[in-house]
């Protein structure tokens, strides 16, 4: 068990939760999820089903300005892709917005909470640093009676935006800055997408939160471990409000990946400045531009248990959620040829309507025999520029002048005849194939050659955009070392090839179809009109020894 699983166990036998494990995701509606979301939810869905119990879905919609149902409705939607259900047990912070009201009211009557007049400025002035006490509010000591008609007039709307807020008395002096008299309730006039304008106070997330969880009955508020210095604070008001349930807050470390930012803002920005083309970008490190750039469920939750739980922060390589994909893909995406950078290859002992049925397993890591699937060699074929070379060194394994390859599923050919443009450039080779060489599964033959390549039917192959993704960012820590993101974006995050030359069969495949362009990477089609593949992810290994690049 990891140490999150080992406490819930703890808390079952002590007989802390009599009415079953409960925890909860509270995302704030105001952008989409990202991949360090999709660590909190595989850890607070995960936790719940494997201890019999449930995940309650509640939205933190206590900042009406940057909050909206398009959020909402992308976040449950991503939620269900990554194979999660929170059963009907879907709630909302305004939900709960009157009984807060009535809990901050509570906390006034104990002379535990003010209004106080002092600026947003002001109040940062006031509350000191880590090594120094803060000073205390000139209105702290205002009575009980005070307090509740000044708190109900900011309910009323009699005072303007950031003219006071209501506090809760505690220790200035306090170690932890979170404890310093923190703000409950500021008053903000936004229009709420589910409350309208039936509020112009909302209250603050370390206010909202922990009531929140003790009116859902939420045994473990499981949490990453930014908010550990905010526990005392959740412990505070579960401690001094009455008549609420007490969850347990336990902190875990976030996911942190190379290459890649999760902060909403920074994201934001990166879609406010066109950096990207939206949230839904395939180069973003959201949900959804995981999904679009062909990234699976199960790879993004493999990934995270290979993360695992820990109490340390730590920086992951990316390589960790790449390698989850490809193990992935490699079980269940259909092998396929494409060629990116074609060059024409004329078969000379093949007549004009001549086709030879070549057999191609469809993918060799599927469990029993598989399937396979028939390929024409035909007289013209296209094959990678890379992949010939007139001045070859000794280990160059692929065609050269005078040379023999082995044509993937196919025959052995031997090129006899370079054709260049006035430029001196490559267009066209001549070549013959050796009818005793093979054209199966596994294709022995007579003729032994050390190098395979792929290849796709001219007169057969299908035209498509092929988009290559690389990481957003150039450097593994963005906008770290007095560098902005802005500067550690990579120029060469994208690269969109024309005129690729596909597999026929491809031609029909559907929007979400993965397969693996052989030596090429996993890819995915993107949708129904257009024949167009975002590749998800590159491959790490080949299935010939002419990859060395001699």
């Amino acid at each position: 068990m990891n140490f999150v699983e080992q406490e819930v166990e703890n808390d079952m036998a002590a007989g802390r939760t009599p009415e079953g494990v409960i925890t909860r995701f509270p995302p704030e509606p105001n952008g989409y999820l990202h991949i360090g979301h999709a660590k909190a939810i595989w850890v607070d869905f995960g936790i719940a089903e494997k201890f019999g119990g449930r995940c309650n879905l509640r939205f933190d919609d206590t900042n009406p300005a940057k909050e909206s149902q398009e959020f909402v409705d992308s976040i449950k939607d991503d939620i269900r892709w990554l194979g999660y259900d929170w059963q009907g047990h879907e709630y909302y912070a305004s939900d709960y917005f009157e009984a807060l009201y009535g809990f901050a009211v509570q906390l006034i009557e104990k002379g535990l909470a003010y209004v106080c007049d002092l600026s947003a400025e002001e109040t940062r002035s006031y509350r000191g640093t880590p090594h120094e006490p803060g000073k205390n509010s000139p209105n702290r000591d205002r009575s009980t009676t005070e307090n509740l008609a000044l708190f109900k007039s900011m309910r009323d709307g009699e005072f303007p935006d950031g003219a006071c807020t209501l506090r809760a008395k505690i220790d200035m002096a306090h170690a932890n800055l979170n404890m310093r008299d923190p703000v409950l309730y500021r008053i903000a006039r936004a229009h709420h997408h589910r409350t309208g304008d039936a509020w112009c106070i909302y209250p603050m997330y370390d206010f909202a939160h922990g009531q929140s969880d003790a009116i859902e009955g939420v045994t473990h508020s499981l949490c990453s471990l930014e908010f550990e210095n905010h526990r005392p604070l959740y412990e505070w008001f579960l401690e001094h409000i009455d008549g609420i349930g007490s969850p347990r807050q336990i902190e875990f470390a976030r996911l942190n990946l190379t290459y890649t930012i999760t902060s909403k803002r920074k994201l934001q920005e990166l879609v406010e400045k066109g950096y990207v083309t939206g949230w839904d970008d395939p180069r973003m490190p959201t949900i959804r531009g995981l999904r679009k750039r062909g990234y699976t469920p199960d790879a993004i939750r493999n990934m995270c248990a290979a993360a695992g739980l820990t109490k340390f922060n730590a920086l992951h390589d990316m390589h960790l959620l790449e390698n989850a994909l490809r193990e992935d893909l490699n079980k269940r995406a259909d092998r396929r040829m494409a060629v990116l950078d074609p060059l024409k290859v004329v078969i000379t002992n093949l007549a004009e309507d001549e086709a030879i049925e070549c057999e191609a397993v469809n993918n060799p890591e599927a469990e029993g025999e598989g399937t396979s699937r028939t390929l024409h060699l035909t007289r013209e074929i296209w094959i990678e520029q890379e992949d010939f070379r007139e001045d070859a060194p000794s280990k160059f394994f692929r065609l050269k002048a005078n040379g023999d390859v082995r044509l993937r599923y196919g025959y052995v050919i031997h090129c006899d005849e370079i054709i260049k443009d006035d430029a001196g450039n490559v267009v066209e080779l001549r070549c013959t194939y050796d009818p005793e060489s093979g054209g199966g599964k596994t294709p022995e033959g007579k003729k032994k050659v050390k190098g395979i390549i792929h290849w796709v039917s001219a007169r057969d192959a299908v035209d498509a955009e092929v988009r290559l993704y690389d990481h957003l960012f150039k450097e593994p820590q963005p906008g770290t070392g007095g560098r902005t993101i802005e500067e550690d974006l990579n120029p060469d995050s994208i690269q969109v090839v024309q005129g690729a030359k596909l597999e026929p069969a491809l031609s029909a495949a559907a929007a979400g179809t993965q397969v693996q362009f052989e030596r090429l990477g996993y890819f995915v089609r993107t949708d129904d009109e257009d024949i167009v593949f975002n590749r998800a992810v590159s491959l790490r290994d080949s299935w010939a020894k002419f990859e060395q690049k001699g």
